[in-house]
């Protein structure tokens, strides 16, 4: 059910976009841009509006939009039910599921954070 959700949300807001790009371009560029700020996409000189606003709304963003949501749902983690088995890549690069660290009955301590 929650698919099928994110489904009906995602297309809805796909074809909404797709149709505000059609009717009013320059309103959706300046809308995008302010987007690509957030995730600081235009601040590489190289890789201008051109090369990536075209494809928002497109069928090919609807399937990755969709992908990650629906995996999102399987890695939800909620209080007092099982952690989820997400996917994790070791430090050689090999990938393999959270509870794969798990051994016997000890507890399994997950530390997150950066090294620079």
């Amino acid at each position: 059910l929650q698919k099928i959700l994110i489904l009906l949300q995602v297309t809805l807001s796909v074809v909404v976009g797709k149709t505000l790009m059609i009717l009013f371009p320059n309103a959706m560029k300046r809308y995008i841009l302010k987007m690509g700020e957030k995730s600081r996409m235009n601040q590489n000189p190289k890789f201008s509006y051109e090369n990536w606003g075209p494809t928002f709304f497109s069928f090919k963003y609807l399937q990755f939009v969709l992908k990650v949501k629906w995996k999102r749902l399987e890695d939800e983690a909620f209080e007092g039910h099982p952690a989820p088995n997400t996917p994790v890549v070791t430090l050689g690069g090999e990938l393999c599921h959270l509870l794969d660290f798990m051994e016997d009955n000890r507890p399994l301590i997950l530390n997150f954070g950066s090294c620079t």
